[in-house]
């Protein structure tokens, strides 16, 4: 069937990774769902982002198989159909190992919403998954890491914090499209460096006033949203 276009879409998000300076070598990638023919498109295992073409992305269904493709798909790929799975409003995952985010899982700590720039995207803290046990480590353990993810967002909705800080590994991020997930993914990155010097300058700093937050939250995302063009 080749999935024309879920293969462009897919490799554009991936080539856009290194300049957004989200990624360095090849820890990161970016895959895309068409959720009526049940299957994603992701980024090859290992190869670089600017040889990537739309032929090398892997289309792979929902139960985990390879439907095309001569290369092997990301090894974060049961990661990807585990959030599919489960998050049935999105549409696309991106995973990196951007420096300040990766700072905030590395140190268990969610990443708390200081300011408007935050709320602008997130309502609310970013979750931090906690550590794998053992056993989830020495199974399935890309598909276990998903499932973490989605145990730290047991009852909140995770179409209104699109990002998750994987405890020790690094952050994940989504959209509805692969254009959105990586935006998300890089506000991510924005606020994980302006939190670290935030709470550098002021180690006693609360988050932002709820009300502020929902502001700002909800002039760009709520149902009367007017930042903007319609």
């Amino acid at each position: 069937m080749n999935h024309r276009s879920i293969r462009e879409e897919c490799c554009e998000a991936n080539r856009r990774l290194p300049a957004t300076g989200l990624v360095d070598l090849t820890f990161g990638n970016v895959s895309v769902i068409d959720r009526a023919a049940g299957v994603f498109a992701i980024k090859p295992s290992g190869v670089g982002y600017a040889d990537l073409t739309p032929d090398q992305m892997v289309i792979v269904d929902l139960e985990g198989n390879v439907v095309e493709g001569t290369l092997r798909p990301s090894s974060d790929s049961p990661t990807h159909r585990c959030l599919y799975h489960t998050f049935v409003d999105i549409g696309a995952v991106v995973h990196t190992h951007s420096r300040n985010a990766v700072a905030f899982a590395q140190a268990l700590t969610p990443l708390p919403c200081l300011g408007t720039t935050h709320s602008d995207h997130f309502r609310g803290d970013v979750p931090v998954t906690r550590h794998m046990t053992p056993e989830e480590i020495s199974g399935d353990y890309e598909w276990e890491t998903g499932k973490v993810i989605i145990e730290a967002f047991a009852g909140s909705d995770p179409m209104e914090v699109p990002a998750v800080l994987v405890a020790g590994h690094g952050p994940f991020a989504w959209g509805t499209t692969a254009h959105k997930a990586v935006e998300y993914a890089l506000a991510l990155e924005i606020c994980a460096e302006m939190a670290l010097k935030t709470i550098a300058l002021n180690p006693s700093v609360r988050e932002l006033p709820v009300a502020l937050r929902e502001k700002h939250f909800l002039r760009k995302h709520g149902k009367d949203a007017y930042y903007g063009q319609t």
